[in-house]
C-alpha cells in the first residue's frame, strides 16, 4: 500500500468556510463566516475560504465572485483564497482532484478494507429503493443491511471485480460502514456527542466522474490546509460519524479538528430553518447581497435593501450568542475581542427582520455620514431613475449629480446628517432628504388648506419680503425673525409651522424646518414659498 506523505500538523489556528458555489450566499453562511473570522482573529490565527465545487452538475457561474463579494461588503475578507493563495493551495477542489488527491485516499481505504467499488446504476438503485421500501423503512438507504444485495466489489469475485475494472464501467467508491460500532467525539458547543454506526449508510467518497462527495473531500482538504477547527452548521451533525471514521482511518483522530456544530437560525415563529422560501413570503432578504440565478431571477440582498455592513455583521453574531452582558451594538473588533465558543448557544434562534432592521437604525445614527455617503448616492440616483417622470427624472438626476458631488458635496453630507436619525434603511435616506435638491413635484395643500386664512397669506408674503434682511442665513436666526414676525402678526407660531414645512418639503415630514430652510437656502426657499402660495387659495 502507497504511504501518502502528509505535511506535519500546525500549531497555528486554523479556521475555513467551504461554500459551494450554487446560489447565492445565506444569513446562516455568513454567520458561520463571522464565528470562523472571529475566533481565528481572537486566537491570532488563519481564516481559509476554500470552494467546495464538487458537485459539478450544480456548480453556478459567477457563484464564487459573488461570494468573495459579499465576503467584501462584510468586511469578513480571508487570509487565504483562491484570489490570495497560500501555502495550502489549490483553494477550488475541483483543482485539487486534478492533482489526483482524492483518488490515492479513496484507494488507500479500499486497499485497507474500508471502501469499495460500487457498479450499480441509477435505475437499479432506484429498484432497490421501491424493493425495498416498506412502512416501518420508507426510505432504504445503500447500507450494511442491503448492500449485499447489490452489485458491488463485496458481492463479486475477484475476478469479477477485474472483468469490471478493465471494461470501465462506471463505478462509485463507497464507505463501508460496520453497524453496532459508538462513534462519540466533543463538540466544542454541545459537548459530548455520540452515534450508533447502524443508522448510517454507506455513503458515496467518490463519484463515477472522478470527482470526491463533500464527505471525502473536507476530510483530506482540512488535513492538507492544516485545518484546526471545524465550525460549520448543526445539520452536518447526521454526517460526523462518516467523518470521524474517515479521520481515524486514513490519518488518525489525533489530527482531526475540534467540532462545533452551530445552531440554526430558525424561521421568525421558530418552526425549522430559516429559508428563501420564507423569506420570498414573509417580505425580507436571506441573502447577503442580490442573487440572479442561472434563469435570470434575482432575490434581493440585504445590502441592497439598504443594510450596512456593520449592522448585518452585528446582527449576525448576536443570532446564537451573547457576552452574557445587556450589550447588543459591537463592532467587528469589539466582537473579536468578546466572542467565544462558551457563549454559543446550542438551540436555534429566531429571526426578526424588525429587530434586524432597529440594528440598522442603530448603526446608522451611530456611524458618520461619512460611511455611506457614497452607497447612499447609488440609492439617490436609482430611486429618481425609477420614481420620476422621463423628462423630470432626467432634469433632477442632472440637478441630484450636481448638488452631491465637488463642492456641493459638504451640503449632501449635511442634508444626510439631518435625517439619519429618521431613516432604518439607507434607501430611507431618498424620501427623507431628497427635496433638499430636488423641489416636490406634489405639494400637500390638504394638509394647509382647511386652515388657510388671509392673515397667513398676509404673513408668509411679508416673510418674503423679511428674508431680504436676514443675514446671516442660518436657522438660529431665521427662527428668531420667524417668530417675531408671528408674534407680531398675532398669530401663534405652531400654526404656521406646518405651512412653512410642507411649503419647503412637499408634505408633513422631515428635520427642523428652520435647517431645512438654511441649507436649501434664501433663493430657494423663496422659490418654494412663491410657488406653494400660487396653489393655496384664500
Amino acid at each position: 500500500m502507497e504511504v501518502l506523505s502528509l505535511p506535519p500538523m500546525s500549531k497555528k489556528v486554523r479556521l475555513r468556510f467551504a461554500p459551494s458555489p450554487t446560489g447565492g450566499l445565506h444569513l446562516g453562511g455568513v454567520r458561520t463566516v463571522l464565528y470562523n473570522y472571529l475566533f481565528a482573529r481572537r486566537h491570532g490565527g488563519d481564516f481559509i475560504l476554500r470552494i467546495e465545487d464538487t458537485d459539478q452538475s450544480r456548480y453556478v457561474a459567477g457563484a464564487e465572485e459573488y461570494i468573495l463579494d459579499c465576503l467584501k461588503w462584510c468586511g469578513l475578507e480571508p487570509d487565504e483564497s483562491p484570489n490570495r493563495p497560500g501555502a495550502y493551495g489549490p483553494y477550488r477542489q475541483s483543482e485539487r482532484k486534478a492533482e489526483g488527491l482524492y483518488e490515492k485516499y479513496a484507494a488507500q481505504l479500499i486497499q485497507q478494507g474500508h471502501a469499495y467499488y460500487a457498479f450499480d446504476t441509477p435505475q437499479e438503485l432506484e429498484e432497490m429503493r421501491a424493493k425495498y421500501k416498506t412502512a416501518e423503512n420508507p426510505s432504504p438507504q445503500y447500507n450494511h443491511v442491503l448492500r449485499g444485495k447489490m452489485k458491488n466489489s463485496l458481492t463479486m469475485t475477484p475476478e469479477e471485480l477485474q472483468q469490471q475494472l478493465a471494461a470501465g464501467t462506471p463505478h462509485v467508491i463507497r464507505i463501508k460502514i460496520n453497524p453496532g460500532e459508538d462513534i462519540r467525539f466533543t463538540d466544542l458547543i454541545r459537548g459530548e456527542v455520540h452515534f450508533s454506526t447502524s443508522g448510517v449508510d454507506d455513503k458515496v467518497l467518490l463519484k463515477a466522474d472522478g470527482m470526491p462527495t463533500y464527505h471525502l473531500a473536507v476530510v483530506v482538504d482540512d488535513r492538507l490546509m492544516e485545518i484546526t477547527h471545524a465550525f460549520r452548521g448543526e445539520e452536518w451533525l447526521p454526517s460526523a460519524p462518516v467523518h470521524i471514521l474517515l479521520w481515524r482511518y486514513l490519518f488518525g483522530e489525533e489530527h482531526m479538528p475540534q467540532w462545533a456544530h452551530l445552531p440554526l437560525i430558525l424561521k421568525p415563529d421558530g418552526n425549522g430553518k430559516l429559508s428563501k422560501r420564507d423569506g420570498d413570503r414573509l417580505g425580507f432578504p436571506v441573502f447577503a447581497m442580490n442573487w440572479t440565478d442561472a434563469n435570470g431571477e434575482t432575490t434581493k440582498g440585504f445590502r441592497e435593501m439598504g443594510f450596512l455592513p456593520e449592522a448585518f455583521i452585528n446582527l449576525l453574531a448576536v443570532l446564537g450568542w451573547n457576552d452574557g452582558s445587556e450589550q447588543e451594538l459591537f463592532t467587528l473588533e469589539e466582537l473579536t475581542e468578546k466572542f467565544s465558543l462558551d457563549r454559543v448557544h446550542k438551540g436555534g434562534a429566531k429571526f426578526d427582520f424588525d429587530k434586524a432592521k432597529w440594528f440598522n437604525h442603530e448603526w446608522i445614527k451611530r456611524l458618520p455620514v461619512a460611511a455611506y455617503r457614497d452607497r447612499v448616492k447609488d440609492f439617490f440616483i436609482t430611486g429618481l431613475a425609477i420614481n420620476g417622470e422621463a423628462a423630470g427624472a432626467e432634469k433632477a438626476m442632472a440637478e441630484l449629480k450636481n448638488a452631491i458631488s465637488g463642492s456641493n458635496e459638504a451640503k449632501f453630507e449635511k442634508a444626510l446628517e439631518l435625517v439619519k436619525d429618521r431613516c432604518t434603511l439607507l434607501t430611507d435616506f431618498v424620501q427623507q432628504s431628497s427635496f433638499f435638491f430636488v423641489a416636490p413635484t406634489q405639494i400637500d395643500t390638504v394638509a394647509v388648506q382647511p386652515k388657510w386664512t388671509a392673515a397667513k397669506q398676509t404673513f408668509f408674503a411679508e416673510l418674503l419680503r423679511q428674508f431680504t434682511f436676514i443675514s446671516p442665513w442660518e436657522a438660529p436666526i431665521l427662527e428668531k425673525e420667524f417668530k417675531e414676525m408671528a408674534a407680531a402678526a398675532e398669530i401663534k407660531p405652531g400654526d404656521l409651522l406646518l405651512p412653512l414645512r410642507v411649503m419647503l418639503v412637499g408634505g408633513k415630514f422631515g428635520p427642523g424646518v428652520f435647517d431645512i430652510a438654511a441649507l436649501l437656502g434664501q433663493k430657494e426657499t423663496e422659490h418654494r414659498i412663491k410657488h406653494a402660495l400660487s396653489l393655496l387659495k384664500v
